[in-house]
């Protein structure tokens, strides 16, 4: 009875949050599916000091070109590039990028930075030279922008005004690889969270503290909408397709016991599911999820409309190999930027992946359109068809997550594919869009929660994440109750 009377307040709060959105939307609303394909440890030994930014003090991106460091005619072989010190405007990460996404980085990336405020310069800094393994599979609109630049991974380093760089080509004895055309160094500066168009500044977000959800608004954590003005177009876009979780403008989606995400799963009825899997449903508790408003993301950046992909039958861990030098307080920057490097440098329509997660377990929407939605991602090349890609910040080479890390991974895995009827302890079949381990239309058959280098041949997500799969699969099938 107990659990009639819960399933009745959620389809009541549902339909009741559904009104109160339509009741918000501005009269014209924005085209949100115009475009769907288909349904619904490099870290400086100098201690970085964060200034203060003013609320709401949008972030911004200094692109500069790089020169040849030596006199290729003198040495006979490709010039190494980069730049002496130089005094910039205030940033927090960096990153190379090149012309021509197709041709591959052959070289070492290096970088020193000048920590703002104490004037102390880092030690050198390898940069991943990543390269086309995290991209929009071959063939999307996506892939077809002529906005898309190859780069790197993108490197943390907290608020500094002066970096110097040098990129140096891979060589051997016999040959030496030229560098790509149009190397540009990308400074990127989060800023404060990004005010709406139409109202006042966004917070920080929910999970500021050390403590794995810690720091939230209580306003947030209840679901309602923070006080703070209308929403802008593009915010009523991204925010609307997470109503039936949480109310508009929410910063955070908060998390549900068992019997509750149960009885939501029922409201939500996704398609994939049988009546007798909503009967007896294996999926674990919605953990709270930090929204793309609570980590202030500037939605005019991204391109309008989402891009969908039919199911998520595989869920591929990530690390974003940004460097595990940032507090959980930073988290939201270090989005923001990566955000930003995404967009503005890189040429994605937005950020990547579909969730992140901090060293401290907090999760953060990713890509928008909607949390609970199989919406298309950019995070693994070749299989981002029917998957979604979980990152956490940092890089896990020779560092090892955290325990808490590892079970709110399991979490998230578990409330996800279990909306999708998928099984976080078995295998899939996922087609291949193409990449450097499979040709294009061949059926891989993967473990549900792989690794992003079980799709891809790359290090990604770090030797120590990777050792971490097997007992995420575990925990994701003890919180869906298949253990």
């Amino acid at each position: 009875m107990s659990r009639i009377r819960s399933m009745r307040r959620h389809l009541a709060s549902s339909i009741g949050v559904t009104c109160a959105a339509a009741l918000a939307l501005p009269l014209t609303l924005p085209t949100t599916n115009a475009n769907a394909i288909s349904g619904p440890d490099a870290r400086a030994r100098t201690k970085t000091v964060e200034r203060t930014v003013p609320p709401g003090v949008p972030g911004n991106t200094q692109s500069l070109p790089l020169v040849p460091l030596a006199d290729e005619r003198a040495t006979g072989a490709p010039a190494e590039q980069g730049l002496p010190r130089k005094d910039v405007r205030p940033f927090s990460l960096v990153g190379v990028v090149w012309d021509d996404p197709g041709t591959e980085l052959h070289g070492r990336v290096q970088v020193r930075t000048r920590a703002a405020g104490t004037g102390a310069w880092s030690d050198w800094q390898d940069v991943e030279t990543h390269n086309a393994e995290h991209a929009p599979d071959p063939g999307t609109p996506e892939a077809a922008s002529d906005r898309l630049r190859g780069a790197t991974a993108p490197l943390w380093v907290g608020d500094s005004d002066g970096v110097e760089i040098r990129v140096r080509p891979e060589s051997s004895a016999r040959t030496a690889a030229p560098l790509p055309a149009g190397l540009r160094l990308e400074l990127v500066d989060p800023g404060s969270a990004v005010p709406d168009r139409a109202g006042a500044a966004t917070g920080e977000g929910a999970g500021a503290d050390e403590g794995a959800g810690a720091g939230a608004d209580e306003r947030a954590e209840a679901g309602d909408p923070p006080l703070n003005g209308p929403l802008s177009a593009e915010t009523t876009a991204s925010s609307a397709v997470n109503v039936p979780l949480a109310p508009l403008g929410a910063t955070k989606i908060p998390e549900l016991n068992q019997a509750d995400t149960e009885d939501e799963l029922v409201v939500l009825r996704p398609p994939e599911l049988t009546e007798e899997q909503l009967a007896d449903p294996h999926i674990g508790p919605r953990p709270g999820i930090t929204t793309r408003r609570g980590w202030g993301a500037d939605e005019s950046l991204r391109e309008k409309g989402f891009l969908y992909t039919k199911s998520v039958k595989a869920a591929f861990v990530h690390h974003t190999a940004t460097g595990n030098n940032y507090t959980c307080a930073q988290a939201p920057s270090v989005i923001r930027s990566i955000y930003r490097y995404h967009v503005v440098s890189m040429g994605w329509r937005d950020i990547g992946y579909n969730f992140l997660l901090d060293k401290c377990g907090n999760i953060y929407e990713g890509r928008a359109g909607g949390v609970a939605n199989a919406v298309m991602g950019a995070h693994t090349l070749g299989f981002n068809d029917d998957s979604m890609g979980i990152a956490v910040i940092g890089t896990f080479n020779s560092t090892s997550p955290s325990e808490t890390t590892v079970k709110a991974i399991a979490q998230l895995a578990a409330w996800k594919l279990g909306l999708f009827g998928a099984d976080p302890g078995a295998k899939t079949y996922l087609k291949s869009g193409g990449g450097n381990l499979f040709k294009k239309g061949t059926n891989v058959r993967l473990n549900v929660i792989s690794g992003h280098r079980d799709g891809f041949a790359t290090d990604c997500p770090g030797k120590l994440l990777y050792g971490k799969l097997g007992a995420i699969r575990e925990h994701a099938s003890r919180f869906q109750g298949r253990l």
